[in-house]
């Protein structure tokens, strides 16, 4: 399970783990959430590439935005949790609903999206449809089924709780019948798709069975909609695996069928010893009966019943977008990276004073 192995490995890494753990407890980072260099600017980076995304989707750039380093779904307002620090598709769904008056999100992480659905809990703009594991004490052990949200959201937080071992078609079966009915019945104007990786087999803290190709058919049928779409990466706790299903779901979001073999790279002997993107299922029971599954179905149907119509929104003041940059960013070399120390340099204020060139104080530009 999620909170027994990832425990184990913290106190590994760090030797005084117990007097790092109450160290931090004043600032709501528990001990599955760990202090490393440049944590800010990690954050930084993948909550930033996650709103950046929103402001594209919102500006018409693009109709699908990609950000794998994001899917932080663990994350509150007020606390870190499950390796979760910023929850950025909270903040990339806010600045969806500038331009959208309903935003769909779902979530195929093995883990509960709690995060995200606590953010939104109350309220129809956003409606949470999430598929994981539950029960025998998983983390974060939220998502039952009854979990339907409150007041003004109430019916508009779906939960899909598994049992161990779900297969490809299971999970692909019940995931197209519930996010079918969901878009047919809440009518989004966009969509955050959470891509969690822990959700395949073999996962070091994962428990389902899915392959690759199960777990794209999911992103690919998604993108069938032709909705705005925003993806985020997630959990993944083997990491060759992580890889693969993410370059895989890049090729089907862009209508690209990917060789199985994967060419030499600085990183190939991580894909020993067969060198290739698809990896086969494990022999496993899966838990998930046909009448459980059945029930599940059962009753999120008849939660999407509950809802009259697709809501709307009264017309109010729209925020400001996020800072726009000034410059093509298309005409910018991908192969050139400069790292956020760098660029923080080239930055100064107004009312500093510089010799030379950026002298402010004069008006020659000389002394």
């Amino acid at each position: 399970m999620y909170g027994c192995q990832g425990f184990s490995l913290l106190q590994t890494t760090l030797p005084d783990f117990a007097n790092f753990t109450m160290k931090n407890m004043p600032f709501n980072l528990g001990e599955d959430c760990p202090v490393f260099d440049n944590l800010f600017e990690f954050c930084q980076i993948y909550a930033g590439g996650t709103l950046d995304a929103a402001r594209r989707l919102n500006h018409k750039s693009c109709d699908i935005a990609i950000n794998w380093a994001g899917g932080l779904h663990h994350a509150k307002k007020c606390e870190a949790s499950g390796f979760c620090y910023i929850n950025d598709l909270v903040l990339g769904i806010l600045e969806l609903l500038k331009y959208h008056a309903r935003v769909l999100y779902i979530d195929i992480d093995v883990h509960h999206g709690d995060g995200v659905e606590e953010a939104f809990y109350f309220t129809d703009r956003v409606m949470t449809v999430s598929f994981h594991k539950y029960g025998d004490l998983f983390f974060p052990g939220t998502g039952d089924i009854k979990d339907i949200g409150e007041r003004e959201g109430k019916y508009y937080a779906i939960n899909i709780p598994l049992k161990d071992g779900i297969d490809d078609t299971s999970f692909t079966r019940l995931f197209k019948t519930i996010i079918a009915k969901v878009v047919e019945t809440y009518l989004p104007g966009a969509i955050v798709l959470q891509c969690g990786a822990d959700s395949l087999a073999r996962d070091r803290l994962g428990c389902f069975n899915l392959s690759i190709e199960g777990h794209a058919e999911c992103v690919k049928f998604v993108k069938k909609f032709n909705i705005p779409l925003l993806v985020t990466g997630g959990g993944g706790y083997t990491k060759e695996n992580v890889a693969r299903c993410w370059a895989v779901e890049t090729g089907v979001l862009l209508d690209t069928e990917l060789p199985n073999e994967i060419p030499n790279n600085d990183y190939i002997e991580y894909f020993a010893p067969d060198y290739t993107l698809k990896v086969a299922n494990l022999n496993m029971d899966n838990l998930n009966s046909k009448t459980y599954l059945s029930s599940i179905k059962v009753q999120v149907m008849e939660s999407l019943r509950s809802i009259q119509h697709a809501p709307g929104v009264q017309m109010q003041e729209v925020p400001p977008d996020f800072y726009i940059p000034d410059f093509d960013e298309d005409e910018l070399d991908p192969d050139e990276r400069v790292d956020q120390h760098t660029q923080d340099k080239q930055i100064h204020r107004d009312d500093e004073y510089y010799e030379g060139d950026n002298d402010n104080d004069h008006d020659d530009g000389a002394r």
